[in-house]
């Protein structure tokens, strides 16, 4: 079972070549970890925070999700990487945030449209919607202030 409650059952054939992008996946949803954990001590009220900790909780669980994929199509484990740098102004990181969200919608949903594993490609669909939702959320949080 992975985190979404599906059983995740490995395919070494064409999933194998999702490899590339799962390590890109693993980096950028690491660097949300990390810039949401610094974006919420910025916030300015008691909700906000909250709210970004919540984001930041499912991009763990996202995290963990793709190391797992990546270590059942390849036998190796990867280990992420900071490949951003985390805005040091609140708005600017919701904006950045809002931004990277809504651009990793497109990626994940790419990817699910290249996966053959059903449940993979379903996982795919279903992180990509949380990200869509973390950014409907931002955009929120960015017309608050």
């Amino acid at each position: 079972m992975n985190l979404y409650g599906a059983y995740y059952r490995p395919s070494t054939s064409p999933d194998a070549a999702l490899a590339g992008d799962l390590i890109k996946a693993i980096n950028g949803e690491f660097s949300s970890v990390t810039c949401y954990e610094q974006l919420a001590k910025l916030a300015p009220s008691e909700n906000a925070r909250k709210r970004i900790l919540e984001i930041r909780d499912d991009e763990v669980r996202h995290l963990r999700f793709f190391q797992q994929a990546y270590r059942h199509l390849t036998g190796q484990t990867h280990t992420p990487v900071q490949t951003e740098n985390c805005p040091r102004e609140y708005r600017e990181g919701l904006i950045s945030s809002f931004l990277d969200e809504q651009e990793t919608v497109d990626f994940y949903l790419k990817m699910s449209d290249r996966a053959q594993d059903p449940a993979l490609k379903d996982t795919l669909r279903r992180i990509a919607m949380d990200e869509q939702n973390h950014a409907v959320w931002f955009l929120y949080l960015m017309n608050q202030g």
